[in-house]
């Protein structure tokens, strides 16, 4: 569903915030201004960084809003899940 891809690394992760845990912490290692980490959903990109930019870019309409709802459901159900073991 998502894939989280750099110059040396390309994984696949079911879940948004497994995929933004994983970009965030690539992000160190963007030490020249061409290298970059990016976020693709069903092959779409949507989330950027490089250090061309001050902070991460959301690419497309309305991607932050359904990112941001997807991030506190998967966060839900994951509170849930503690919960009910």
């Amino acid at each position: 569903m998502f894939k989280v891809v750099t110059p040396r690394y390309s994984q696949e992760f079911e879940r948004w915030t497994d995929a933004l845990e994983t970009a965030t912490s690539l992000m160190p290692q963007c030490k020249k201004w061409t290298e970059d980490v990016r976020i693709y959903l069903l092959g779409e990109l949507v989330w950027v960084y490089s250090r061309s930019h001050k902070y991460p870019m959301y690419i497309g309409a309305g991607i932050y809003d359904r990112l941001a709802q997807l991030y506190l459901q998967e966060t839900l159900e994951a509170e849930a899940a503690k919960e009910d073991s």
